[in-house]
């Protein structure tokens, strides 16, 4: 297969096109949340929530008319996504279920405090299926023990945690941070229940895996990177050795970047798109927030040699060595991240503020871009249900 040949702003174009981030809205309502997650094949998921949780971010950013309801609808009411392990914690398609069971079957026969575990199993099972969905205050189990979090980890939740992995358990809602565990075969639908693993075999699972991951970011090279984390047993030798026989097979395509020393891959249902994009036009401009761990800047590397824009999320980092801030969004305006933004929110109060705006160097904002922005911010606090927007002023808008 001919290897594709683009420029840096050809594959920031088609990155863009292919995440619904450039020009008209690809992705619309509560059905373009759906079509997002089965092209990405999972979105990451972190329960912090200082502007909407990052998945919800991440939704908001390319779906035209997404609201959180869309989201916890598709997951808890009509079950047509589902809380996951994949590249970290996920929300991921339901006709998806079958493809991890292998790691269903690990947890099966790998976890800690065994002992304590297995005594505390059946009577948490039948509590659930008796009382219904249920969380981890719900059961007098004052008895600590060594679980993935700490050594300290009430054997409740570590229980429920074990039966979700193995798939007895799954979310069945969640209040806030508390998940709400109920017997899988009320949460998770026939057809993927019983489904078998459609890959039994090691090699042709990490291979399907392999394309579902470069599909989740658009174009990946072969790097170690946290865009592979989640991958089980994936080395590097076997990466490449993925790669080169899904080349050879016309499962992906490969792409040279110009300027760039290392080959990207692409799925090869992607090179129409791709071809389109390394056509000279410019795209309706649009603004928008991108999340800490949107699936663009899974390779933040990747990130920084195709938009010179080096992003790390600080929310980890002790305050005296961050850089900027404990959660801050990448500015997207055209075909370029352009700076970062922090925000505050006040839900009592109803009020969005602007705590802070980074423009990178060379950037000097116009008054469409300005424009755009306020724009932008102002519907961001809309979706945060917010009824106002603070310090817009002190940063330059308003």
């Amino acid at each position: 297969m001919k290897t594709l040949q683009i420029t840096r702003a050809q594959a920031r174009r088609f990155l863009l096109h292919k995440h619904g981030l450039l020009g008209e809205h690809r992705f619309h309502g509560k059905q373009g949340v759906l079509d997002f997650v089965r092209q990405a094949g999972c979105v990451q998921f972190d329960p912090v929530d200082v502007c909407g949780k990052s998945a919800e971010i991440a939704l908001q950013s390319r779906v035209e008319g997404f609201t959180k309801q869309h989201l916890h609808d598709l997951l808890y009411v009509n079950r047509a996504l589902v809380d996951c392990f994949d590249k970290n914690l996920s929300i991921m398609p339901m006709e998806d279920w079958p493809y991890f069971e292998r790691y269903r079957e690990h947890a099966r026969r790998q976890y800690r405090s065994r002992a304590e575990i297995d005594g505390a199993r059946d009577g948490v099972k039948q509590a659930i299926a008796e009382r219904g969905p249920l969380c981890s205050a719900d059961f007098d189990m004052p008895d600590r023990v060594t679980w993935a979090w700490s050594n300290t980890t009430k054997l409740s939740r570590a229980t429920l945690e074990h039966l979700y992995h193995t798939g007895e358990l799954a979310v069945h809602h969640k209040k806030g941070t508390i998940k709400y565990y109920d017997l899988a075969e009320n949460c998770i639908p026939v057809h993927a229940l019983e489904r078998p693993e459609p890959y039994p075999d090691d090699h042709e699972h990490r291979k399907w895996r392999v394309v579902r991951r470069i599909g989740s970011v658009g174009l990946l090279w072969d790097r170690s990177s946290p865009a592979w984390q989640g991958i089980g047993g994936l080395s590097p030798g076997e990466r490449a050795l993925i790669l080169s026989e899904l080349v050879d097979e016309g499962g992906i395509a490969q792409v040279e970047v110009e300027g760039l020393r290392d080959r990207f891959y692409t799925p090869s249902g992607d090179r129409e798109a791709l071809d389109a994009c390394r056509e000279a036009r410019a795209p309706t401009s649009r603004c928008e927030f991108l999340a800490p761990l949107d699936n663009t800047l899974w390779d933040r590397k990747l990130v920084l040699a195709l938009f010179d824009f080096d992003y790390r999320w600080e929310i980890y980092t002790p305050v005296a060595k961050r850089r900027y801030g404990h959660y801050v969004l990448p500015l997207l305006y055209g075909e370029g991240l352009v700076g970062r933004i922090e925000f505050g929110c006040d839900r009592r109060r109803r009020v969005l503020s602007v705590t802070n705006l980074w423009y990178e160097d060379g950037i000097v904002p116009d008054a469409a871009l300005l424009q755009a922005l306020t724009d932008r911010i102002q519907r961001f606090a809309a979706w945060n249900d917010c009824d106002s927007v603070a310090s817009l002023a002190d940063v330059g808008l308003g």
